[in-house]
C-alpha cells in the first residue's frame, strides 16, 4: 500500500509531465471529482479525467504554485496559488486515494468570487474543446 507522500509525489510528478496517460492511471474507475463551479459530484474516471486535464490546461500552467500541504493516513489538502488573466486565484485540491494508491475523491475549492468565475468561463471553454477532440 503507497503512502500518502508517495502518492502525493506521483501527483506532482504528473503535474510537471502534463501526462495525460498517468493522469488516467492514477483515476479509479469510480472516482469522484467536486467542482467549485458544478452544483453536482462527477463521478467515474473518464468525466473525472477531463475535468482535471482541463484544469490543469487551464489554472496549472506558469505561476501555478503549492503553498502548503496538510497529509492525512489517506487523503491531502493541498493549496495553491496561480494568477490567471490578471485575477489572483486561491484554491486547495483535497485528494483521498485508496489502498492501491487510487484517486477515489477530489474536490476542488477556489477564490475569491473573481476566480471562481473566470475558473467557470475558461473551464466550460476547454471542456468543450475536448468534447469535440476524438477520443
Amino acid at each position: 500500500m503507497p503512502t500518502t507522500a508517495e502518492n502525493l509525489a506521483r501527483w506532482h510528478q504528473h503535474l510537471a509531465t502534463h501526462s495525460h496517460q498517468q493522469l488516467w492511471d492514477m483515476l479509479h474507475p469510480d472516482c469522484v471529482f467536486e467542482s467549485p463551479v458544478v452544483h453536482t459530484p462527477q463521478v467515474g474516471r473518464p468525466i473525472v479525467f477531463k475535468y482535471l486535464a482541463s484544469a490543469g490546461e487551464v489554472l496549472g500552467g506558469e505561476g501555478f504554485t503549492y503553498v502548503g500541504e496538510w497529509l492525512n493516513d489517506r487523503s491531502a489538502i493541498l493549496e495553491f496559488t496561480n494568477v490567471v488573466r490578471g485575477i489572483k486565484v486561491n484554491g486547495i485540491d483535497m485528494i483521498t486515494w485508496d489502498e492501491d494508491g487510487k484517486i477515489t475523491h477530489f474536490k476542488v475549492m477556489v477564490r475569491p468570487l473573481k476566480a471562481i468565475n473566470l475558473m467557470h468561463q475558461m473551464m466550460g471553454e476547454m471542456l468543450q474543446k475536448m468534447a469535440s477532440q476524438p477520443a
